[in-house]
C-alpha cells in the first residue's frame, strides 16, 4: 500500500541523487530506506530506481510518484496552514534580518509570494549592517536571519535554505580573464572590493586568502550595485554569490571566473530561535523562498 513516507523517500531521491543523502533527508539509514524502495517495487512489480555507481535516477513510475507527491504534499500542507490559522492567534510580525546583502535580489518575490499566504503576518526588515546577526534573535531584534554564519547554539534553529556558488568578479578586459578558475596567488596585488564587514565574514578571506597568506588590499561600499560598478570600472575584483551577478554577466558589463577548480560554496540558512520556529507561518515562508529561489535562480543545489 501507497503510504506518504513512500512518497517523501521517492521525492528525497529525485533531489538528492543518492541514496545515502536521500535518507539523511528523510532522517532513515540506508538499510531503511532500501527497504522501503523493495517494498514499493514488490507492490507494483516494477523497478524505482536505475543506479549508476553511488548515483541513482527514478523510474518512470516513480517520477509519477513523485508527481503525486508535489500534489499531495502542496494538499497537506494548504490543510496544515488552514488548521494552524484557526487555532493561532490573528496576527504576527516576521523581522528579518539580512547577512547575506545579496539576499535582496530574490527576497522581494518572496515576501510578496508569502504575504498572499499570510496576510495577518506583519512583514519587517532590520536594516543596516551587523557585526553579529545572531545576537539579534536572542535580544529579540529580529525573528529570522538569513545568512551563511552557522555557529550552532542552544536556543538557535538552522534552517537550510540552498547551496551556493561565489564568483571571483572581474573587469572584461582582465589579465586574469584567460584563465578557468582563480587561486588565491591570483588575489595577490589585487584590490578586493566587499561590503563592509570583518574579513572572517567574507568567505573569500576565510576560506581562501587567509590560509594561503594573501591578503589583498580591500576596498568596501554596501551596495552590491556599487560593487560591481567599481569592478566594471577597473578600480578592483570582488567575489559574489552567482545569483547576484547574472544580470551583470548577461549584459557583458563584467566577466566572472569560479573560485578554485571546484568552485567556491556556501549553504544559505534561515535561522530563528526555537520559540520562533513553532510558529506556523515559519515553515511556510522557508518553503516558499526555497520553491522561488530553485525556480528563479540559477546553479542552486540542496543543502546536503
Amino acid at each position: 500500500m501507497l503510504e506518504i513516507r513512500h512518497l517523501r523517500t521517492l521525492t528525497a531521491i529525485a533531489e538528492a541523487g543518492t541514496i545515502s543523502r536521500a535518507a539523511d533527508r528523510v532522517h532513515l539509514t540506508q538499510s531503511a530506506l532500501s527497504h522501503q524502495l523493495k517494498v514499493l517495487e514488490s507492490h507494483y512489480g516494477v523497478a524505482m530506481v536505475t543506479r549508476d555507481g553511488q548515483s541513482v535516477k527514478l523510474t518512470e513510475p516513480a517520477q509519477r510518484l513523485v508527481q503525486l507527491a508535489q500534489t499531495v504534499f502542496g494538499e497537506i500542507q494548504a490543510a496544515e496552514r488552514d488548521v494552524a490559522k484557526i487555532a493561532a492567534k490573528p496576527g504576527g510580525t516576521l523581522r528579518i534580518a539580512l547577512e547575506c546583502h545579496t539576499c535582496f535580489e530574490w527576497l522581494m518575490p518572496v515576501m510578496n509570494a508569502f504575504r498572499a499566504t499570510w496576510p495577518q503576518v506583519e512583514l519587517d526588515l532590520v536594516s543596516g549592517f551587523h557585526p553579529n546577526p545572531l545576537a539579534l534573535l536572542t535580544e529579540d531584534k529580529a525573528d529570522m536571519v538569513i545568512g551563511t554564519e552557522r555557529k550552532l547554539r542552544r536556543n538557535l534553529v538552522f534552517h537550510p535554505l540552498f547551496r551556493f556558488e561565489i564568483m571571483a568578479v572581474l573587469p572584461t578586459d582582465h589579465p586574469l580573464r584567460a584563465k578557468p578558475y582563480l587561486n588565491a596567488i591570483d588575489f595577490a596585488g589585487e584590490t578586493l572590493i566587499t561590503y563592509p564587514v570583518p574579513e572572517d565574514r567574507i568567505d573569500l578571506i576565510r576560506y581562501v586568502l587567509k590560509p594561503a597568506g594573501i591578503r589583498p588590499e580591500r576596498r568596501t561600499t554596501e551596495l552590491t550595485i556599487a560593487i560591481l560598478q567599481l569592478v566594471a570600472s577597473r578600480r578592483g575584483i570582488a567575489a559574489l554569490p552567482s545569483w547576484g551577478i547574472s544580470k551583470n554577466l548577461r549584459y557583458g558589463y563584467v566577466i566572472a571566473r569560479r573560485v578554485g577548480k571546484k568552485g567556491l560554496w556556501n549553504d544559505l540558512y534561515g535561522v530563528t530561535t526555537r520559540k520562533v520556529a513553532r510558529q506556523p507561518f515559519i515553515r511556510d515562508f522557508l518553503d516558499i523562498a526555497r520553491r522561488e529561489c530553485f525556480a528563479k535562480l540559477d546553479g542552486l543545489l540542496p543543502v546536503p
